[in-house]
């Protein structure tokens, strides 16, 4: 404003280099009030962190004279994503809008996040720095890059170290750290004597624990007991000792985009970023959660070839695309790494050839369900499993380099690979590193539908957790394979999707259309033979046909190049279109069984070839566990905390009505195989087809290293039934549906009693509790009996009359 000639229209806080209307601003302005206590915190999702600074920020305004503000800063990534908490507590009241630029305390709850942010940035002088490491405090210090040391020594910060991940397991609190950190907090700034700060966090845990039992509560309280005893001063002796610094973040060979950009947003600069540097059409380099690297699991599966039967379900699992399979040629593990593994292939799809399993060290979560389904066991001692959890931290350098020489090996021949599950898992994943919770239900389906069609694939994807872990920035985890292709995927909004995904298909079927008209009318000069091969090969689906037809169309455009007539140029640009397109429709229950529905019911309704994927985790999991129409009775969810009522919505039943489309209920983990085929007969079916594939949830409550187990209690309890119905059956006399799952052999209480959704609802009303379990139990026999009796229905074959038992039973 005092310039001369003052801009009416600006922007602050971004370099616009493109309209040129942002405005300078120092970076050394300051604003800060005075007598006031700053705390930043760098947390990981889901770790407890955001919560407790939270109950850290109610204990000090209700229990001091102090006033108290926060700020949490943390993207749309699910479980996993970095965290950072701005704090303020002062005797005045605080009215500052903005984020903490130097703190008098800094807490880094992961050891890790000292290799990718600048955590120290906001220690300011003689300030005190708290830090989550697995490291006695004598041997912290050199374990330290060089220039965080520098940073220490420069501010005079005095540095505490806890070990929270293994006080959480002692206390029973797996990766939970939150509660001892924040006891660690309150006992170094002081803002309240610590005896009287932990009896207020054991209150505060209790109102936020309590109604999912007593357990939890016990083991939080223990994890504080046990804080202080474990909390270190790190002994700096001002000196820079470090012989290492911070590694890049990203290799020196990633392209250009990911070098100048990517790794900008990675490091938590992307604010620095100017307007020039981002696509000015929206689109998004794929491939580049590869560069990610979280580094956010304590412990990584090890491999034991010896036990191993090849089996290959620990990949199927892996919701990360972490831990993968392959074979190879013999001579390629001559320059394979020292501790690389390998093993002979036991089968004879491919000759004779090595097998390995390795993990990605640096992107896998350890979420622990690889080890859980591996069934390779050791005869003598079966507890001894193919597959054994191990600290990531020491393996961390070897198995990098092993995979990276995993990588270069070949991919397996796709038109080689059946359609079962180990044969698919030797095909290359085309959806890699999300940022999915740990464990997620969803992400294995995803996954393997790019390895079964992944290079032909355009996905629709409503809004939802998969729209965040599917295409959020600053990575995008699908990718590309040799060839450079992979699947085309696209976000719309979260109640139209269905239409999007139809409309996707009504384009690409037009397009189709347009190409084999033009290759008519060319004909002549094409050649009539070659016309008739590719009009055949024009939407056949199976992996060999789509090769065959490729080859079609390349010498097609081959045998067009050069050609002036305009008809002959038009042909060449869309020419791929006479190649089969699988079009997928995505999205969650929220999605499919509320708010997309209407659009969903209209694309079943219709004759076009299209595929719906609905992963039903039963609750809106992606803003925050809300009650949705696939929320089943007896379960507790925001808007229904005591339990709902009502009978969850038969989404599959309602698609069965229409007659005309495939329909299947999966759950990988309890049967992996009818899984597989049913993707695979979806895929076939000339018509539309809905998958709804349960899937676990972190929102559900319960450890996910024991989510295929839960899954198996689920089909065994009747309460997910297995089915598919294949509208094809009809005509030659069979019935269209096939139940793959049996009666229910243990009660639906076990099953429930697993989760903190159906026991909060216990815990708050036990007697209303049983009344919803029977009222679960009695709809479950209603389905099931609506079910078996649709699996009874057949047609006559055509020229038969129905015989008398058939007649009868009707």
């Amino acid at each position: 404003m005092s310039r001369k000639n003052p801009r009416h229209c600006f922007t602050v806080g971004i370099t616009d280099d493109v309209t040129h209307l942002s405005l300078p601003v120092d970076p050394n302005f300051q604003f800060e009030a005075t007598g006031v206590t700053r705390s930043v915190f760098y947390g990981l999702g889901a770790d407890g962190t955001v919560g407790a600074n939270k109950n850290s920020i109610k204990i000090i305004a209700d229990n001091t004279d102090n006033h108290a503000q926060g700020y949490f800063v943390y993207d749309s990534k699910k479980s996993g994503a970095v965290t950072i908490s701005h704090l303020r507590f002062s005797a005045k009241p605080i009215q500052s809008p903005y984020l903490i630029e130097q703190a008098e305390f800094v807490a880094c709850h992961h050891f890790h996040f000292l290799e990718k942010y600048d955590v120290l940035q906001y220690a300011a002088k003689r300030s005190k720095f708290l830090l989550n490491a697995p490291f006695d405090p004598k041997e912290l210090w050199d374990k330290l890059p060089r220039s965080v040391q520098q940073n220490i020594v420069d501010q005079d910060v005095e540095v505490y170290v806890i070990d929270a991940a293994k006080v959480a397991r002692e206390a029973g609190m797996g990766g939970r750290i939150n509660t001892i950190m924040q006891t660690c907090f309150f006992a170094l700034t002081e803002v309240i004597p610590i005896d009287d700060a932990i009896g207020h966090i054991k209150d505060a845990i209790e109102k936020t624990y309590g109604r999912k039992g007593k357990e939890l509560v016990k083991r939080n309280w223990r994890a504080v007991d046990m804080a202080l005893a474990n909390l270190r001063k790190v002994p700096t002796r001002g000196l820079v000792t470090a012989t290492h610094d911070l590694p890049p973040i990203v290799p020196a060979d990633a392209p250009d985009f990911v070098q100048r950009v990517t790794s900008m947003m990675l490091a938590d600069k992307g604010n620095l970023l100017p307007v020039s540097a981002f696509p000015p059409d929206g689109t998004w380099p794929v491939g580049t959660a590869m560069y990610e690297k979280r580094n956010i699991a304590l412990d990584i599966p090890v491999w034991e070839p010896e036990l191993c039967i090849q089996c290959n379900k620990c990949a199927l699992v892996c919701p990360h695309a972490a831990i993968r399979v392959k074979v190879f040629p013999p001579e390629r593990a001559e320059e394979a790494p020292a501790t690389f593994k390998t093993m002979p292939y036991k089968g004879k799809e491919f000759g004779e050839v090595l097998y390995s399993v390795q993990v990605a060290p640096e992107d896998c979560t350890g979420c622990e369900v690889c080890v859980r389904v591996c069934p390779g066991k050791d005869k003598k001692n079966p507890d001894r499993l193919s597959l054994v959890m191990e600290p990531q931290l020491p393996l961390r350098e070897d198995e990098t380099e092993n995979f990276e020489f995993f990588l270069k090996l070949p991919e397996a021949d796709r038109v080689k690979l059946k359609t079962n599950v180990k044969m698919t898992q030797f095909a290359k994943p085309l959806f890699e590193f999300s940022g999915a919770c740990s464990g997620c239900g969803e992400t294995p389906y995803v996954k393997l539908l790019t390895q079964m069609y992944g290079d032909r694939t355009i996905i629709a994807n409503a809004t939802g957790c998969s729209s965040i872990y599917g295409g959020n920035l600053p990575t995008t985890p699908f990718t590309t394979d040799d060839d450079g292709r992979g699947p085309a995927w696209c976000n719309s909004l979260f109640e139209d999707n269905a239409e999007f995904g139809f409309g996707l298909r009504l384009s690409i079927d037009q397009t189709r259309a347009l190409a084999t008209n033009l290759l008519q009318q060319l004909a002549s000069t094409i050649g009539d033979e070659r016309v008739a091969a590719i009009l055949a090969g024009a939407g056949r689906k199976t992996e060999a046909e789509v090769q065959a037809q490729r080859e079609r169309v390349a010498a097609l455009r081959q045998a067009l190049a050069g050609n002036d007539n305009p008809l002959a140029r038009q042909l060449s640009a869309i020419a791929d279109y006479l190649v089969h397109k699988s079009v997928w429709i995505v999205g969650g229950d929220g999605w499919a069984y509320d708010i997309g529905y209407g659009g969903l019911d209209h694309v079943i309704s219709t004759s076009r070839d299209i595929n719906i994927l609905v992963m039903d985790t039963e609750v809106y999991s992606n803003t925050g566990g809300q009650q949705s129409k696939a929320t089943t009775i007896g379960a507790a969810a925001k808007f229904a905390v005591a339990g709902k009522v009502e009978p969850k919505k038969d989404l599959g039943l309602m698609a069965i009505a229409y007659g005309n489309a495939y329909v299947a209920s999966i759950a990988y983990g309890a049967r992996d195989a009818q899984t597989v085929r049913a993707f695979e007969e979806a895929e076939s079916y000339d018509g539309p087809s809905i998958l709804i594939a349960y899937s676990h949830c972190i929102a559900h409550g319960y450890d996910m290293a024991d989510a295929l187990d839960q899954q198996t209690l689920a089909v065994q309890s009747g309460y997910w039934p297995l089915y598919r119905y294949d509208p094809r059956k009809l005509p030659t006399g069979e019935p269209a549906l096939t139940i793959y799952s049996k009666d229910p052999t243990v009660p639906l209480a076990d099953y429930m009693a697993n989760e903190t959704r159906f026991r909060a609802v216990r815990q708050r009303n036990p007697e209303r509790y049983d009344d919803l379990v029977a009222a679960a139990e009695r709809d479950i026999q209603r389905r099931l009996r609506t079910y078996r009796q649709l699996a009874n229905v057949k047609l006559d074959k055509p020229g038969e009359t129905p015989g008398e038992e058939q007649v009868a039973a009707e």
